[in-house]
């Protein structure tokens, strides 16, 4: 990585101007299928929890800083220990103000190092006029990004809350940052700080048993180590009693004072973003950015609502246009009846590894990257994410807003899941029929460079409330549009580089970014940077126009348009229900192919690969 190239994306992500990264999401890494759970736990029967001594850093309920507000006391059960566990108030804006502080303390000195270490050695050269050979700039620039990223980690453990995003973000960015800073920071991504498993299970019994009930009357089995620790929950597998269905289930929980920090966090960056909203020195309004950052988070950590949106989005992907049952393109869980609260929600259990970490189950069952099974599994992928996206921003408006990689599992049968629906989103009516216009409109453009389709795009930009630098070339605003939908662009209008970080950005002419599309523009990058790291051409609006082309003739979601009672209605119910069996089909095909032995499977899948390649060929061919 070049050393401007380090500074810049460095600045982005650690100044006030921040995340830019983290608007538009991780993309993370990419890996084929694993056949097994790699996920290490400890099984054990549900006993009387007795309290474990919490680590030397764990907070104690009088902690004001804490991710939990620890017992005060030993106890011998669960439901006894639940009643200790204390909900802090929210911090004080002298608190705010000092962990900004304590922040910025680190984060300014982080980038300002590179600027002098390059004066530095300008100096030196300049003085002794002996250039540094290739391997010596990168053992120097490598040391400094080593201090740089220790400093860096140091300041968010000690910190958490929202700073523990911002690491997700960093070390899920292979493409943008420095190993040593996606190295250092990785610990972030799937345990955060687990808190004691005594602490989770008084959270669980405070808000979930009712009177007379005890916790060995839901679980029949807790695992005491954690499936995965977040910023704002952690998750734990277990089994439920007879009494409630006698399955596996994962079962999330809510720090007990996280809310309080995280929105503590987001209105500080939200107030100093305001600050430097009229200024020159920030490339986007990141003011916008953190007020619907805000209003998200806001509703992340209210799982009654998270068990809700679950089920919306589920109805939308298992029902087609007409109305008719369909296989859905990913695996959701779906929240146990009667076992939600607002910090506690068990769900279904889902066998499989995070996309993050998929590439270790990759390399230990000896699949090569570009192997046909690997590619395959790419487009499988692509596809799935493509269509569940699609359809739920397009036809409802109402979609998952946190894509990334720990959040997207794949299965052990090598379907794809998609979990953490804390985060969601609802766009109106008028920007969904926009959004299907540009869609049509780029996927019908006879060419990049045609003024008449240019304008039509631009246009519909501008509808959506993209706003350009005054400076900007006409073709600004269709070069957005291209630059979010269309990753099979090579060269976009205008002048502009598809560099997601370069100076020549057109994201870096953005002057403002509509409020309502700050998170689909997050779900579209996140599926054109995984395009883009499986080397697959892949357009979202290509994909995406036939839903458009339903959404503007009114065709969506017309429950029961199949069933009528003239012979014409018959014959259409009947096409459906073989299109639904044909997919059905499809789908235990693929999944039958996951259980063979290694030799046939990669037979298979390069027979399978060829026949999808020439058919995306044909319907290119037909296109043109």
């Amino acid at each position: 990585m070049k050393l401007s190239s380090t500074i810049t994306t460095l600045a982005l992500a650690l100044a006030p101007g921040i995340l830019l990264v983290l608007v538009v999401g991780p993309v993370g890494a990419f890996a084929p299928p694993p056949s097994s759970r790699v996920t290490s736990r400890q099984s054990s029967t549900v006993k009387a929890a007795t309290t474990t001594p919490p680590p030397d850093d764990a907070p104690t309920s009088s902690s004001e800083e804490g991710d939990a507000a620890a017992p005060a006391a030993t106890t011998t059960a669960a439901t006894t220990t639940a009643a200790t566990v204390e909900y802090p108030p929210p911090l004080t804006k002298v608190q705010r103000l000092g962990r900004a502080a304590k922040f910025w303390s680190s984060a300014v000195p982080i980038v300002l190092s590179y600027y002098s270490k390059t004066a530095e050695l300008r100096a030196k050269e300049s003085f002794t006029g002996i250039s540094l050979t290739a391997e010596e700039e990168e053992v120097i620039w490598g040391e400094q990004h080593a201090r740089g990223a220790r400093k860096l980690a140091d300041t968010i453990t000690s910190l958490k809350g929202f700073y523990v995003k911002t690491a997700q973000i960093i070390a899920s960015r292979q493409d943008l940052f420095p190993p040593e800073y996606t190295e250092a920071l990785s610990n972030f991504t799937d345990n955060v700080d687990p808190l004691p498993v005594d602490l989770i299970k008084a959270v669980v019994s405070k808000e979930l048993l009712v009177r007379g009930e005890t916790f060995e009357d839901i679980f029949m089995e807790f695992d005491d180590v954690p499936l995965g620790a977040a910023s704002v929950a952690q998750v734990h597998r277990a089994v439920l009693t007879e009494k409630y269905g006698s399955k596996e289930v994962a079962v999330k929980v809510q720090r007990p004072s996280i809310e309080s920090k995280l929105m503590g966090d987001i209105a500080n960056l939200k107030a100093l973003a305001k600050t430097f909203r009229e200024s020159d020195a920030l490339p986007l309004d990141y003011y916008t950015v953190f007020a619907e950052l805000e209003k998200q988070l806001a509703d992340e950590f209210n799982f009654l609502a998270e068990a809700v949106a679950m089920d919306r989005i589920y109805d939308t992907v298992t029902r087609d246009v007409n109305g008719m049952p369909c296989e859905s393109p990913i695996v959701m869980p779906r929240p146990v009846s009667g076992l939600v609260s607002r910090r506690v929600l068990v769900m279904d259990y889902l066998e499989g590894v995070p996309l993050s970490r998929a590439a270790e189950e990759m390399l230990r069952r000896g699949i090569e990257p570009d192997s046909p099974e690997a590619q395959l599994f790419g487009r499988r992928l692509l596809r799935s994410l493509t269509d569940v996206f699609g359809r739920c921003i397009l036809e409802t408006g109402f979609f998952h807003a946190d894509p990334h990689p720990g959040n997207i599992f794949v299965l052990d049968d090598g379907r794809i899941g998609l979990i953490d629906f804390g985060q969601v989103k609802q766009i109106g009516g008028r920007a969904r029929e926009t959004l299907s216009k540009v869609m049509l409109a780029l996927d019908e453009r006879e060419n990049d460079t045609n003024p008449k389709d240019l304008e039509t795009i631009g246009n519909l930009a501008l509808e959506l409330g993209v706003e350009l630098a005054d400076d900007a070339p006409a073709e600004g605003p269709a070069a957005v549009a291209m630059w979010l939908f269309d990753g099979s662009v090579e060269t976009l209008p205008g002048g502009y580089d598809k560099g997601e970080l370069s100076p020549n950005s057109p994201v870096k002419a953005l002057k403002s970014f509509p409020q309502d599309l700050v998170l689909v523009g997050r779900s579209s990058i996140l599926i054109k940077g995984l395009s883009n790291r499986l080397n697959i051409p892949w357009s979202l609006s290509k994909e995406w126009a036939p839903t458009a082309k339903n959404v503007l003739e009114g065709n969506t979601n017309k429950t029961g348009a199949a069933i009528v009672k003239d012979g014409k209605g018959s014959k259409i119910r009947i096409r459906d229900v073989m299109k639904l069996l044909k997919t059905w089909g499809r789908g235990k095909a693929s999944r039958a192919v996951t259980r063979l032995p290694s030799p046939m499977r990669t037979k298979v899948a390069a027979v399978a690969l060829r026949l999808q390649k020439r058919r995306e060929a044909r319907e290119d061919r037909n296109q043109q």
